[in-house]
């Protein structure tokens, strides 16, 4: 477990080296995965490590493809601490509480969040490396891409197979504790892609939303073209980061009650 432990520390600062993330985002992380390898050894770390990793390398195709999303997105590839905690804070709770309630509904819960956040995840990369414009679902029409709220067909296939290969590797590593694989496969994978379809829908009708007053364009920013931006709809503090964590406790809600289903 120890080496587990230097590996992770040595995993953060290579990440914030390489500017994946920010200081405090690495201090974090490194402790999020800390808690899920305490609690699920090298199975939780490699769940986690799937995640983190196919999110860096599909972040560096999607802005080389679209760098304009970077201008609607409020936050760039370099994540900071909200933004982990967001991705991670749900599998690392459930974690802590899985050290002192060991369950295999919690273990379940664990599974599903990251499959939901993996599915978000995937499914916002993916989703703006094409030339199809984004269908937004509230405003009913297509939209620039990186605009939350709003879906692509890639972007959707893109989240079932996120959420389908954390759930494939999950049930893989843990043969012994999934007796019904087949069932549990197709209930974890469903229960992460409908995680991305709450963020989605949450996004697209509370997300809050501002726009330039040079420029005209809808961002995610409260400044653009160095003028602080106009807020036009949406919560003032419902941002990307609190869509994500309300994925991640979808995801953890629904793995929970299949772990105490089956």
């Amino acid at each position: 477990m120890f080496a587990a432990f230097v590996l992770i520390f040595i995993v953060a600062a290579l990440a914030y080296r390489k500017r994946k993330l920010t200081k405090t985002g690495a201090f974090v992380a490194a402790i999020i995965a800390n808690c899920i390898a305490v609690a699920f050894s090298y199975k939780g770390l490699f769940l986690l490590g799937t995640f983190f990793f196919s999110a860096n390398a599909l972040s560096f195709f999607k802005r080389k493809e679209h760098p304009a999303v970077s201008a609607i997105v409020a936050k760039g590839d370099c994540r900071d601490s909200m933004q982990v905690i967001a991705n991670g804070g749900i599998p690392a709770l459930l974690s802590i509480l899985y050290i002192f309630f060991p369950s295999p509904a919690l273990y379940c819960g664990f599974v599903a969040s990251l499959a939901a956040v993996t599915a978000d995840t995937w499914a916002s990369e993916i989703g703006t490396m094409f030339k199809q414009k984004p269908f937004h679902l509230w405003k009913w029409k297509r939209v620039p891409p990186g605009t939350s709220g709003a879906i692509t067909l890639f972007g959707t296939i893109a989240a079932l197979a996120g959420s389908f290969v954390i759930s494939a590797i999950a049930i893989g590593l843990s043969a012994e504790l999934f007796h019904q694989s087949a069932y549990l496969l197709i209930a974890f994978t469903i229960a992460g892609f409908l995680g991305n379809v709450f963020d989605t829908v949450v996004g697209a009708r509370f997300q809050v939303v501002y726009r330039c007053s040079v420029c005209g364009l809808e961002t995610e920013r409260r400044m653009h073209c160095q003028r602080k931006t106009v807020h036009v709809s949406g919560v003032h503090w419902i941002d990307n980061d609190v869509v994500n964590l309300g994925c991640s406790i979808v995801g953890a809600i629904l793995g929970i009650s299949i772990g105490a289903f089956f």
